[in-house]
């Protein structure tokens, strides 16, 4: 093996996905991975830190643009509009990993563990979220309501968009954060 490999992270994300999904999670090992990107198994624990985290190696990435795009929204827009804006602008991110994110979370949903990692990461979202929009000015419970539904907006549209054929993640965000303010319905008088 080479001394310098482009893309090790690549690599390792492709691989680990290919074995897990040939051969289980439980059954894979990090030295498994290494070898079939064709890296050293030293390499590996460079860039994560067990096997798992392979699969959630982006969740800081995406946290961080999350954040950083909901902060960058004007502050004459409303809290959830704001929000409505950020998970239109952060469809893009996904927009070539479709494949890539129809296997990692079949994978997911095949180990309970993972699960959990997956649950983990979206709470250390809703509250990045959570803490953004209170600096926003938004108080304590609207911040919190809000970034708690723009998670689950994301997360019933992420899962749609899964499940299709095709199209953009963001007509799917936009389809599930429709259905919501029909089910909540105009404000109170």
């Amino acid at each position: 093996m080479s001394r310098w490999e482009p893309d090790a992270r690549g690599r390792l994300e492709r691989a680990a996905l290919e074995l897990y999904s040939e051969r289980g999670f439980e059954q894979t090992t990090a030295a498994q991975i290494a070898e079939r990107a064709g890296l050293s198994e030293r390499t590996f624990f460079r860039h994560y830190a067990d096997k798992r985290e392979v699969l959630f190696g982006g969740a800081q990435l995406l946290e961080g643009a999350f954040v950083e795009t909901l902060a960058a929204v004007p502050a004459a827009v409303g809290p959830m509009d704001a929000m409505a804006s950020t998970l239109e602008a952060l469809s893009d991110f996904f927009a070539d990993r479709h494949e890539f994110a129809r296997r990692r979370q079949a994978v997911i949903a095949a180990n309970v563990e993972l699960q959990e990692r997956e649950l983990i990461k979206l709470a250390t979202l809703t509250a990045a979220l959570s803490t953004t929009l209170r600096g926003r000015g938004v108080g304590e419970a609207a911040a919190s309501l809000v970034a708690e539904v723009g998670v689950a907006v994301f997360k019933v549209g992420f899962e749609r968009w899964l499940r299709a054929e095709g199209g953009a993640l963001s007509s799917f965000l936009r389809e599930a954060l429709l259905e919501l303010r029909v089910v909540v319905g105009p404000p109170p008088r």
